[in-house]
């Protein structure tokens, strides 16, 4: 199995079980995390009080304080992700998703897109998420 073929293999099941749990699944993605230094990021980059949590992160405990502060403050709808694209150590998933903001009862839809980088053992060690701030900021306020 080539490099490619197994990071496209272990994103799509991550996604599966993310989209099947409405996003309870956050130990299965900690655990395909690199022990050591990851670059997380997100587009809100924390910018706005209500999605503080997408600020930067640098370690898998990070990870796990972004993926706790996601659920918390938002309920996932739906979470579809259409094509994975690999080059080498790289992912890029290009998907769907809807979010409904608990403190405000509004509703995000926008399309997704995820980058990935897996180091030669087949972990994360990067990733950065693309989406509509606008309209996530929207339904935060």
């Amino acid at each position: 199995m080539s490099q490619e073929e197994r990071n496209t293999a272990l994103l799509r099941e991550a996604y599966r079980l993310w989209a099947d749990s409405k996003g309870a699944s956050a130990d299965h993605w900690l655990a395909l995390m690199a022990g050591g230094e990851i670059a997380f990021g997100s587009l809100a980059q924390g910018r706005v009080n209500a999605v503080a949590f997408t600020q930067q992160r640098h370690s898998r405990e990070g990870v796990a304080d972004y993926l706790r502060g996601l659920v918390e403050d938002w309920e996932m709808i739906d979470y579809c992700v259409d094509h994975l694209v690999a080059q080498g150590d790289r992912v890029v998933a290009l998907a769907r998703t809807s979010w409904r903001c608990m403190a405000t009862d509004k509703v995000v839809d926008t399309p997704k897109v995820d980058s990935w980088r897996f180091d030669a053992d087949g972990r994360i060690v990067e990733f950065f998420e693309y989406y509509d701030t606008a309209a996530m900021f929207e339904a935060a306020r």
